[in-house]
């Protein structure tokens, strides 16, 4: 039934008393032959999300706020913007201490230069290699070894009465 279809329920019975809504269909928590609702999951409880500002976003409003000269277009700003004041103060000190130019550069390490990467590469790939090869090398030599352990193993193949082979 749809939530939005409500019945009065009375209160202690008394005729005239306060009067509740319930959604159609919704139980109160000691109502006989429902299950119990089960808690939440705690572990899918949302943190809320930190808002992150850019540098570009910093310098916009801080323009558009310094231009503003009539009582209450600095509020009716901060509230469009769903910002508090202090966002100004603190960006204006980051202004004047030049830290939103340096804000604006991509964070974290500078690319590597290309010939350095494709060198890194080229070495990995040589040493796989050379690896590779070793083990390679070491499979033939012990298929060399099985061969003449076989070899004396058996003996020589059609021998004749006489000592000689019957090649």
């Amino acid at each position: 039934m749809s939530v939005l279809q409500r019945k009065d329920v009375r209160g202690n019975g008394a005729a005239g008393g306060p009067v509740a809504q319930r959604a159609v269909g919704e139980r109160s928590g000691g109502a006989a032959g429902g299950a119990p609702a089960a808690p939440p999951d705690p572990e899918l409880v949302e943190r809320p999300q930190r808002r992150r500002f850019t540098a570009e976003y910093k310098i916009n409003v801080l323009r558009e706020a310094d231009g503003l000269s009539q009582p209450g277009e600095i509020g009716a700003l901060l509230r469009r913007e769903g910002l508090y004041s202090s966002h100004l103060s603190t960006w204006r000190g980051q202004r004047e201490a030049g830290l939103l130019e340096a804000l604006a550069r991509p964070r974290g390490r500078r690319p590597a230069e290309p010939l350095v990467a494709e060198n890194a590469e080229l070495r990995r790939r040589l040493s796989r290699s050379e690896t590779e090869l070793e083990k390679a090398r070491r499979v033939i030599e012990a298929q060399g070894n099985v061969c003449a352990l076989l070899g004396e193993l058996h003996g020589p193949r059609g021998a004749t009465e006489n000592g000689s082979t019957g090649s």
